[in-house]
């Protein structure tokens, strides 16, 4: 009894080894369908690569840098024309 116990063991860590294999390959498989599904839907997205997004995120900064420093400009411009021009007058209403 005990060598069919023995052979029976054997037989059984056999099977348990095959299958641990055959999952550890299905978990291979499943794992690179998954990473080719989110490949697609990525380009499926239109996303930019990140090279292209750093350079449009700097020519942004660079451009409201130039925006905020033209807004000073005109204010302390206007500010000197405010102080040299005399006030408007109202135009008047025409009769109909």
């Amino acid at each position: 009894m005990l060598k069919t116990d023995s052979r029976f063991f054997d037989d059984l860590a056999k099977v348990a080894t095959g299958a641990v294999g055959a999952l550890s390959g299905a978990r291979e498989q499943v794992r690179a369908e998954i990473k080719a599904q989110i490949g697609r839907f990525v380009a499926e997205m239109d996303f930019v690569p990140r090279e292209d997004f750093e350079i449009v995120e700097a020519m942004a900064r660079e451009a409201r840098l130039t925006n905020q420093k033209l807004e000073k400009r005109l204010a302390e411009l206007e500010k000197k024309l405010g102080a040299k021009k005399a006030p408007a007058k109202k135009a008047k209403k025409k009769k109909a």
